[in-house]
């Protein structure tokens, strides 16, 4: 099917380009979202007679999302999760759970804006594309975590576990070290003879005053 582009489409064409869809794509996605029109002729011209107040009206809304990207590109949002041990969450994060995020945080954004694969199933650090406009798209990084606590280690590169360590190797335990010269020494006094015992004491009471 042929359509008209009516907005800049990733891999696909420029706005007033007539391009070839498979005709599900066009019905399912381009046409409802007003994102092109079917390339019949009277369709040509309408596009053709408003060309100039549609790429106005596109041209404000890049403005726009270029303002919001500059603040937004590189920024993190914690999300908190339960998960097990090796780090598998008990259920998954979404793309309407990212645009939550985000929102939250002062940024008006729509989940159909937040480009995801899969759903993220694993704690850490995931990198998430945000498409603001189809001329401007950032990258946020939602760190996903048990706890606040947790979610700062992982920002700080460093996960839980090495954090547990660190704490272990700080904590005074015994001195064994210590603990085994004071074992030797009281060994080797035993294993004296007593002669030699008494010749020290005797050394000694004969010293001067």
């Amino acid at each position: 099917m042929e359509v008209i582009l009516l907005e800049r489409i990733e891999k696909l064409g420029q706005m007033g380009d007539v391009v070839t869809v498979k005709p599900g794509f066009a019905r399912n996605y381009l046409l409802p979202q007003k994102k092109a029109l079917r390339a019949t002729k009277d369709n040509r011209t309408t596009f053709e007679t408003q060309r100039a107040q549609l790429e106005a009206v596109n041209l404000e809304r890049r403005s726009e999302a270029e303002s919001v990207g500059s603040k937004l590109d590189g920024e993190s949002f914690v999300i908190v999760r339960q998960a097990s041990d090796n780090n598998q969450l008990y259920g998954s994060v979404t793309v309407r759970n990212i645009a939550q995020a985000i929102t939250e945080a002062g940024f008006t954004i729509d989940s159909k804006q937040v480009q995801m694969g899969n759903p993220i199933k694993t704690l850490g650090l995931h990198p998430i594309r945000i498409m603001l406009h189809p001329e401007v798209a950032v990258t946020v990084t939602a760190n996903v975590a048990r706890s606040e606590e947790e979610a700062q280690l992982q920002a700080e590169g460093r996960m839980p576990n090495e954090a547990d360590d660190d704490a272990a190797a700080e904590d005074d335990g015994p001195d064994y070290t210590d603990m085994a010269l004071e074992l030797a020494e009281q060994t080797d006094l035993e294993d004296r003879p007593a002669d030699d015992a008494e010749g020290d004491e005797t050394e000694q009471d004969t010293q001067p005053a």
